[in-house]
């Protein structure tokens, strides 16, 4: 079995290099076309790798700005928590004294309202608290309340979600640039491993290459280009 396997390789090898030096010709034109498509599967995998890294890239910046706008509305919203403790505190101190009857205690806890509480102070006493039973609870009830920093945070967490999902798409195109780059790369072995089998195998193989680089040129095409 084995001299009979080797027989049938010699056969072979023969047979193909009678072909090549009586039909130059022919070999030559398969020659052209594999360098054809190494040289433009060789170029279109380069793009490719260049862009994936790009979008890589562009991916990690994206999802870390993401988590740096998350830390920054951390600290505003650290900072609203803080101003409202504050506020509490000093209205507390006020209630305490106005319902004692310590009239000067109460002016000088009013006198530690942040001028942005004072104006919901205001307009909650406009209400007629003590007498109005449907007047709000407290001046952080009243639409004119702000606390530095609890709209930025908001802002910065919209700002910090968006920021992360644009990565996360970002990072789906690398992740297409990727896979048709070794799709690329396949089709480099397939076509480069084409000169050594019999005339059938390698037409089959170099059609096969060809596909592939189609199908891979054709998915690159439809996506975006490196940013």
């Amino acid at each position: 079995m084995s001299e009979l396997t080797g027989l049938e390789i010699g056969q072979e090898v023969a047979q193909r290099t009678f072909s090549e030096r009586h039909h130059p010709a022919q070999h030559d034109r398969w020659v052209l076309a594999e360098a054809v498509v190494l040289s433009i599967v060789t170029l279109v995998a380069a793009w490719s790798g260049f862009a994936a890294a790009k979008w890589n890239t562009e991916s990690r910046l994206s999802i870390a700005h993401g988590n740096t706008h998350h830390l920054d509305a951390n600290r505003a919203f650290q900072q609203s928590i803080t101003l409202r403790t504050w506020d509490a505190s000093a209205f507390n101190s006020w209630f305490t004294a106005y319902i004692a009857g310590h009239k000067s205690a109460a002016q000088v806890a009013e006198r530690r309202f942040r001028p942005e509480y004072r104006v919901a102070f205001n307009a909650w006493l406009a209400t007629d608290p003590f007498n109005n039973p449907n007047a709000p609870p407290g001046p952080q009830s009243m639409p004119q309340y702000r606390a530095e920093g609890a709209a930025e945070a908001k802002a910065l967490d919209a700002k910090a979600d968006d920021e992360t999902a644009r990565g996360e798409h970002e990072g789906e195109i690398a992740d297409d640039y990727i896979r048709t780059t070794v799709v690329l790369a396949s089709v480099l072995f397939l076509v480069g491993i084409s000169g050594h089998f019999p005339r059938r195998v390698r037409i089959g193989l170099l059609i096969l290459g060809t596909v592939l680089l189609v199908g891979a040129a054709m998915a690159i095409l439809r996506l975006p280009g490196p940013p």
